[in-house]
């Protein structure tokens, strides 16, 4: 019966869509801010790579809610934005837009999870053989085709592993959508929250999470697959 309502509850159909759409976009926006950071890291840098990815990943060393509330103060009506905004003459009152809604929670799920993916996509890279690279270059290939044959393929691996990383925990995420979501950037995360805190009903809660749970399983099922889709696609070309 709680599945049956769960199928039946519009408010539930919108706030997976949208989480799954917020999840989704966060992924491939942190996935490719980090890509160009461990490329350059991996296969451009010959020293100190502990050391930049040590501050490249500093943000995860500070609490998770204090990165959150961080964007809360820069987003917001009296925030760093508006404030600079409003006196430099460019506005005369602050600009409401840009906290409580999707696009805010987003940005700060993008800052949140980013650091994250550099690592695996730095071990990835990091596990190329360099005679391929070398062997492409010498065989006339031009740059952006040895990286769309060579590199690309076989750091795969490293990408979908990130995407996973971000993809799942962003899905069920409510904190973030809690403090600078408001209405209209409210989760999952957040409606199953409510059912088992204020409106009592575990059940249904349960059964949403089961739901949430089947959406990302189906998701990464997909990423276990497509990579290896993609390298067989990349030799015969």
């Amino acid at each position: 019966a709680n599945f049956a309502q769960a199928a039946e509850s519009p408010i539930v159909h919108n706030l997976l869509l949208r989480s799954v759409l917020i999840a989704a976009i966060v992924t491939v926006l942190a996935v490719t801010l980090a890509f160009p950071i461990a490329y350059i890291i991996a296969l451009d840098l010959t020293k100190r790579k502990l050391l930049w990815l040590v501050l490249f990943t500093l943000p995860c060393w500070i609490s998770y809610l204090l990165r959150i509330l961080s964007w809360k103060l820069i987003l917001g009506n009296n925030g760093l934005i508006n404030a600079t905004l409003t006196s430099l003459g460019l506005t005369d009152e602050p600009l409401a837009f840009l906290l409580y809604n999707p696009i805010s929670v987003t940005i700060a799920l993008v800052h949140a999870w980013a650091p994250f993916a550099i690592l695996p996509i730095f071990v990835s890279l990091e596990k190329i053989d360099r005679n391929l690279l070398q062997a492409s270059a010498d065989l006339g290939e031009r740059p952006w085709r040895t990286f769309l044959r060579v590199t690309l393929p076989l750091s795969a691996p490293g990408i979908g592993a990130a995407a996973l990383l971000i993809f799942v925990p962003t899905l069920g995420d409510y904190v973030t959508p809690q403090l600078i979501g408001g209405r209209s950037g409210l989760m999952i995360g957040n409606y199953i929250a409510s059912q088992f805190g204020a409106s009592n009903n575990w059940p249904l809660g349960a059964a949403v999470a089961l739901v949430a749970m089947a959406a990302a399983t189906l998701v990464v099922t997909l990423a276990l697959v497509l990579p290896r889709v993609w390298r067989s696609a990349a030799r015969q070309v």
